[in-house]
């Protein structure tokens, strides 16, 4: 009786790929508007000077250091969830995300809160890009949240890295923002509107690049990865 051959494709050697460059681009990119952030809180805890451009914070500073607080840790313990081995570890995983997702709602619900309520001064005309972002965050936490009690891994990663492009949109508005300071000089009002979606909609861009490589990776990893051939047996003559 012919021997049957069986032949394995060898699966192809993957080479592990550094794991932090990604969190600590987002660490420092996020580190921007924290350091903003503590200033604020430091003005309105110091009793420094009120002006036209703090008077709103003074006249109610809880939704503002309610905003603070929670995007501060949002960005910073976000950032880790972009760490593979981290994010594989489901007692890590949980627990960061029992502690994100209310600071990501907090950051969204106070951010539209200020955005629709503050009185706002002279050539802020930003309130509609504000509200949409603000929004599109907190529908992407909650469909985040959503997806992850139906156990649809692939759909709850994607719809939590919409929203944290999002949270960490001041820190891209910044580097937008300072190079056009340096080079050009003051904004308008048109123009500073441009730039603060431009940092929006370069983070969104981003983070659906990223949505889009994941779900071909996890295609990938679903399809066998060794053939196996076993060729006909011979007819006897």
């Amino acid at each position: 009786m012919p021997t049957q051959t069986i032949r394995l494709a060898a699966a192809p050697v993957r080479r592990s790929r550094p794991q932090w460059p990604v969190p600590t681009g987002l660490i420092l990119l996020s580190l921007i508007p924290v350091i903003f952030g503590a200033l604020r809180l430091t003005e309105l805890t110091s009793g420094a000077e009120v002006t036209p451009q703090n008077a709103r914070f003074f006249a109610s500073p809880v939704p503002v250091f309610t905003h603070i607080v929670s995007v501060t840790v949002y960005s910073l313990l976000g950032a880790f969830q972009f760490v593979p081995s981290l994010r594989g570890r489901r007692g890590w995983h949980r627990i960061a995300g029992r502690i994100l997702i209310p600071a990501g709602l907090l950051a969204a619900l106070s951010g539209l809160w200020m955005s629709a309520f503050y009185p706002l001064p002279d050539g802020y005309t930003d309130v509609p890009l504000r509200l949409f972002f603000g929004t599109a965050m907190l529908v992407s936490l909650v469909l985040g949240l959503a997806a992850v009690r139906q156990r649809d891994f692939l759909r709850h990663s994607a719809w939590m890295t919409r929203a944290y492009a999002i949270g960490v949109g001041a820190g891209t508005q910044a580097l937008v923002g300072i190079p056009w300071l340096l080079l050009i000089g003051p904004t308008d009002v048109p123009t500073r509107a441009v730039l603060l979606g431009a940092g929006w909609v370069i983070n969104v861009a981003v983070a659906e690049y990223v949505i889009r490589r994941r779900a071909r990776k996890a295609s990938a990893g679903r399809m066998p990865r060794r053939t196996v051939s076993r060729p006909s047996p011979a007819v006897p003559r």
